[in-house]
């Protein structure tokens, strides 16, 4: 079980860092993205989608 559950954790922040990555987020605050806890990976990944950001619009906040 925690096998599982340890598996499923890094692939969540797998996906969050790639898609970070895929908005033209790598870095923020001299921390790189794969330094960050799941908690902030998930709160900049909403944010990115909240307001429709992407590798064209390099913002960040």
């Amino acid at each position: 079980m925690k096998n599982n559950q340890r598996k499923a954790v890094h692939q969540k922040r797998q996906f969050l860092i790639n898609e970070l990555i895929r908005s033209g987020i790598f870095k923020k605050n001299n921390k790189h993205l794969y330094e960050w806890t799941l908690g902030e990976l998930e709160t900049e990944y909403q944010y990115i989608e909240t307001n429709g950001l992407d590798s064209s619009t390099k913002t960040i906040r």
